[in-house]
């Protein structure tokens, strides 16, 4: 067993799963070096992490999986993973671990490591609002702290004795209180006047699979009963891109021909006069762009009546806009028209978007409802979401050695 690494540079692990843990730890990362110069970092990351000189064991790609049956089908692999990077954390015992989502894979790890006398970190609390609240105990046992994106989160915990912080959400630091569509109209090269649909089917290959047909249909919909619609559809990676390309060849190509982007997904948003998108957090990046949106998606049909049959969800809303409109007091009307599963088709999909896009009245209200959450993300916090995730955990690190 290794010794502990001197304070001024302890080794600090995380573990992202996916693209947008791998943002999140790339924030940390650097305000962590902002506190701890000659910290070390390894574990599981991405690109953006290993440009921050993050040393990645595995890949990030390794826990990049969706659902009860993808997770099924590679789970002898994960365990596999998780056992040799169990062994190796308790080889080095970094001053901390710090788990960024990915729930399924980095609680077990978190809890095994917390029995063995690690400090453990959760980053994103899983959607205890959502799924099951008794399952805040649970994660206790595996984080010494959680770091929470949502203000309406921490209660919750302390309900259970967990000791949870709201760090405020990075999407809400990243766009700007008034949006600019001009200027992301003009980044994309699409007229000033025209109406503007955003289509986001997802960035999961999965997702494109369930999805892209139907939103691509819908917006076909949208585009005959609207005259001079322009319709952008920003691709999350290059295999999205040849999924949707493929989707998108018997279609017209004209000038009404949908534009098809290399990511942009926020100027896409930001030029949108309404957004179609599937569930998820890009419906949270839709209301910090204040573009009024509908909201559709299906899960793996097993996955779907697995969580039927079990009764898990403890919410009948879906979209994160509508949950923290409850959640914050706006009442419980939707603010966000949400089809899912078997309401999840071209023709209602069409339908809500076309709404939205017929009724200035209701879409100012929205966006007026979506700049009160805006700042409600904020939480009046200084700083933004890395600074303040790394305090809590530094102040974790900075504890345990002075009670060490």
């Amino acid at each position: 067993m290794t010794d502990h690494p001197h304070p001024a540079s302890p080794l600090i692990a995380i573990l992202a799963g996916e693209d947008s843990g791998d943002q999140l730890g790339a924030d940390l990362i650097a305000a962590l070096r902002q506190r701890y110069p000659q910290a070390r970092f390894v574990g599981i990351g991405g690109a953006r992490m290993q440009r921050e000189g993050f040393d990645s064991w595995y890949d990030i790609r390794e826990l990049s999986l969706f659902g009860f049956s993808e997770v099924i089908r590679h789970l002898p692999r994960l365990l596999r993973l998780r056992r040799a990077l169990v062994a190796r954390l308790l080889k080095e015992r970094p001053a901390v671990v710090v788990g960024i989502d990915a729930p399924d894979f980095n609680l077990g790890v978190e809890q095994r490591l917390k029995q063995a006398g690690l400090l453990t970190v959760h980053y994103v609390s899983p959607s205890v609002w959502a799924w099951r609240e008794q399952r805040a105990e649970k994660i206790g046992r595996s984080a010494s702290r959680v770091l929470c994106l949502f203000p309406m989160e921490p209660p919750i915990y302390a309900k259970h004795g967990v000791d949870a912080r709201f760090v405020g959400h990075p999407l809400a630091d990243r766009f700007a209180l008034v949006s600019d569509r001009v200027g992301a109209r003009d980044t994309l090269q699409l007229p000033q006047q025209a109406p503007v649909l955003a289509v986001l089917p997802g960035s999961r290959l999965s997702e494109v699979d369930r999805l892209g047909g139907v939103f691509i249909d819908a917006a076909q919909r949208v585009a005959a009963a609207l005259p001079g619609l322009r319709v952008v559809i920003p691709a999350a990676n290059p295999q999205v891109r040849a999924r949707l390309g493929k989707l998108l060849a018997d279609g017209p190509h004209d000038e009404s021909a949908p534009l098809l982007l290399d990511g942009h997904a926020h100027e896409a948003m930001l030029a949108a006069d309404v957004v179609l998108l599937a569930s998820g957090t890009a419906t949270l990046e839709a209301m910090l762009a204040k573009r009024p949106m509908v909201v559709g998606y299906r899960v793996a049909p097993l996955s779907y009546r697995i969580a039927r049959a079990l009764k898990m969800l403890k919410t009948d809303v879906y979209a994160l806009p509508n949950i923290l409109a409850r959640a914050c007091g706006l009442g419980d009307a939707l603010l966000v028209p949400e089809l899912m599963q078997d309401d999840c088709t071209a023709d209602r999909l069409a339908a809500a978007t076309l709404d939205l896009f017929r009724d200035s009245e209701r879409r100012g209200m929205i966006v007026a409802a979506f700049e009160q959450l805006h700042q409600a993300l904020r939480g009046g916090l200084q700083g933004h979401a890395g600074e303040r995730a790394a305090a809590a955990i530094a102040e974790l690190i900075d504890a345990e050695r002075r009670d060490g």
